[in-house]
C-alpha cells in the first residue's frame, strides 16, 4: 500500500513539473505583432499663431477737474451711458488763501479808486453844466469814472470765482461742474463724495474723476512673438476667444503691428492691434482677456495624414504603406502645410493607401 502511494505521489509531481514546463514554454514564445494602419484623408489645414492680450475700448478718456477742491456730489455711477456735456460730478472749491487775500485787496483798492473817481466826476459834471470847463476835459473825467466802475465789477467777479467758482452776474457755473467730453459709458469713478481732487495743470496730471469710453468701438490689443511677427501683416483676419464669454467668438481685422519689440521674460514681443467686429447684440466689457488666432497659411480640402505617422531618413520623410496583409514597404512622400497635428501630402499617397502606425505612436 505504501508503495502505491509513493508511486502516485511521484506521478503527480511529474505531471505538475510537465505542466509547468509547458506553461513556461508557451509564455516564452513571442506573440506575432499586428500593426494597425490608418488611411489618408481629405481636410482643411490651417497654420496659425496665437496672440494673447485683451479687448479694450479704442478711445478711453479720463475726465479731470480744472479746479482743486472737494467732491461735493457725484451724479453718475459706473455702467451708465452719458453724452457729451452731461454733468458727472460737482466740485466745491477750497480757495487758496493767498489768491483769496489778493482778490479781496484788489476789490478794496478798486472801490477806493471808484469812490475817488465818482467824487471827481460829480465835481466836473457840475462845472461842465456851469460852462466852467470844456467838454473834452469833462469826457476824460467821465472815462476815468467808468473805468473805475468797471474795475470794481471785475474785482467782485474775480473774488466770487475764487470763493465759489460761480459768477453770479452771469448766473453760470464756470468749472465746478465736471462734464463728460465724449459720448460713451462710465467705466470707473475712482473718487467719492468728500474726496479731495487736484486740478490738471502743466505740473500735475490732476485727479481722475471718471473714465469714459465708447464700448461699441472695441479693439484687441495683444502681443506676438518675434518668431511669428514676420509672418503677419495688416488686413489679416483674427478669431478672438474671450475667456469670460463661453461658446462665442469674435472676428477682428489686424490694423497695427509695432515697429519695435519689447523684451519680456527673455523673448522679444511685438504689440498688435485689431478692430473687433461686434454684432448688434454682443456686449463686451472693457479689459476682458482674450486670445487671437491669426491665420498664417491655409490649405483647403487637401490630402493629409497625421503628422505622427511620418518617419525620417536624413532629410527625407517617408511612411510605411501596406502592400499585403501585415506586409509594408517604405515610401517617400512630399509634404506641405502642417498645423502641428495633421500634415498635407503633396505627392506619394492616395486615399486608398493604408499607412502603418509606428510602434512608438499610440493607436487610434
Amino acid at each position: 500500500m505504501k508503495k502505491i502511494l509513493k508511486i502516485a505521489l511521484l506521478v503527480v509531481i511529474l505531471a505538475l513539473f510537465a505542466i509547468t514546463l509547458v506553461y513556461l514554454y508557451n509564455k516564452s514564445k513571442e506573440k506575432p505583432v499586428v500593426f494597425q494602419t490608418e488611411n489618408p484623408f481629405q481636410t482643411t489645414i490651417v497654420k496659425k499663431t496665437v496672440a494673447t492680450g485683451s479687448v479694450i475700448p479704442r478711445k478711453e478718456i479720463e475726465i479731470k477737474p480744472q479746479v482743486s477742491g472737494i467732491v461735493e456730489e457725484v451724479y453718475v455711477e459706473a455702467g451708465k451711458s452719458v453724452k457729451t456735456g452731461d454733468v458727472i460730478a460737482k466740485i466745491r472749491i477750497i480757495p487758496d488763501l493767498v489768491n483769496l487775500n489778493n482778490a479781496e485787496g484788489r476789490l478794496e483798492r478798486a472801490r477806493i479808486a471808484f469812490e475817488d473817481a465818482k467824487l471827481n466826476y460829480d465835481r466836473q459834471d457840475k462845472l461842465f453844466r456851469q460852462g466852467v470847463i470844456a467838454e473834452k476835459e469833462f469826457q476824460q473825467t467821465e472815462v476815468l469814472w467808468k473805468n473805475a466802475r468797471q474795475e470794481v465789477d471785475a474785482a467782485e467777479a474775480n473774488l466770487e470765482l475764487i470763493r465759489e467758482g460761480v459768477n453770479k452776474k452771469s448766473g453760470k457755473v464756470t468749472n465746478t461742474l465736471i462734464r463728460s467730453t465724449i459720448n460713451g459709458m462710465i467705466l470707473d469713478i475712482p473718487v467719492k463724495t468728500g474726496s479731495s481732487v487736484i486740478e490738471t495743470n502743466n505740473f500735475n496730471a490732476g485727479t481722475t474723476i471718471a473714465s469714459v469710453a465708447d464700448i461699441g468701438d472695441m479693439i484687441f490689443q495683444g502681443k506676438v512673438d518675434e518668431t511669428e511677427v514676420g509672418k503677419i501683416k495688416p488686413g489679416m483676419d483674427l478669431l478672438l476667444t474671450v475667456g469670460a464669454i463661453e461658446n462665442d467668438t469674435f472676428h477682428a481685422t489686424l490694423k497695427y503691428i509695432a515697429p519695435k519689440g519689447v523684451l519680456e521674460n527673455g523673448a522679444v514681443q511685438f504689440e498688435i492691434k485689431a478692430d473687433v467686429r461686434l454684432k448688434a447684440d454682443q456686449f463686451v466689457r472693457a479689459g476682458y482677456s482674450a486670445n487671437a488666432d491669426i491665420v498664417l497659411q491655409r490649405a483647403d480640402n487637401v490630402l493629409a495624414i497625421k503628422e505622427s505617422l511620418l518617419q525620417f531618413e536624413k532629410d527625407s520623410a517617408f511612411v510605411e504603406v501596406e502592400t499585403a496583409p501585415q506586409q509594408f514597404e517604405k515610401r517617400f512622400i512630399k509634404t506641405g502645410l502642417s498645423d502641428g497635428l495633421n500634415i498635407q501630402v503633396v505627392s506619394g499617397l492616395s486615399l486608398k493607401d493604408k499607412i502603418k502606425i509606428p510602434q512608438n505612436v499610440g493607436g487610434k
